[in-house]
C-alpha cells in the first residue's frame, strides 16, 4: 500500500433549496392568499479527524465533495429540509491549507475535532405579504427570493 502525506480535494457546500410560489384556493374559502413554503439550507462541507486512519490515500482517486441541495418549498406553507453535510474524514495531525497552500485553515490534532470548511447557502424564502388577516389580498407580488448558491474552493 502507499504511503499519501498531501492530497488536494475540491470542496462546494450545497446550495439553498427553493421557495414555493403559491396561493391558496378553494371552493368556499373566501380569503385565499400565499401559502408557499420557505426552501431548506444547503449542506455544509466539514472535515473531521477520526481514529483508524493514517493516510490520505482515500483522498487519492475521490477528490470532489459537494454537500447536498436543500429542498425545495412546497405548498401550505410547507418548508424544504436541509441538505445532508459532507463529512470529509482525515487522520490525526492533518494540517489543512487553502488554494495556494500558503494559509493554515485548520491544524486537526485531537480525534473527534472537526471543522466547517464551507459553509451551505441560504435558502429562498417564499411567496408572502403583509396585509391585515381578514382582507382579500388584490394585487399580491407574485415573485419569491431566489436561493443562492453554495460556495466552492480547494483545499
Amino acid at each position: 500500500m502507499k504511503f499519501l502525506d498531501s492530497a488536494r480535494v475540491y470542496i462546494r457546500s450545497g446550495d439553498g433549496g427553493a421557495g414555493c410560489l403559491s396561493f391558496r384556493r378553494e371552493k368556499f374559502i373566501e380569503f385565499g392568499g400565499p401559502d408557499g413554503g420557505d426552501g431548506g439550507r444547503g449542506g455544509d462541507v466539514f472535515a473531521e479527524c477520526v481514529a483508524g486512519l493514517n493516510t490520505l490515500v482515500d483522498y487519492r482517486y475521490q477528490q470532489h465533495f459537494k454537500a447536498a441541495t436543500g429542498m425545495h418549498g412546497m405548498g401550505k406553507n410547507r418548508a424544504g429540509g436541509k441538505g445532508a453535510d459532507a463529512i470529509l474524514k482525515v487522520p490525526a495531525g492533518t494540517q489543512i491549507f487553502d488554494e495556494e497552500g500558503e494559509v493554515l485553515l485548520a491544524d486537526l490534532t485531537e480525534i473527534g475535532q472537526r471543522v466547517r470548511l464551507a459553509r451551505a447557502a441560504t435558502a429562498a424564502s417564499a411567496t408572502r405579504i403583509s396585509r391585515p388577516r381578514r382582507t382579500r389580498p388584490r394585487a399580491a407580488p407574485i415573485r419569491a427570493r431566489t436561493a443562492r448558491s453554495g460556495s466552492s474552493c480547494c483545499a
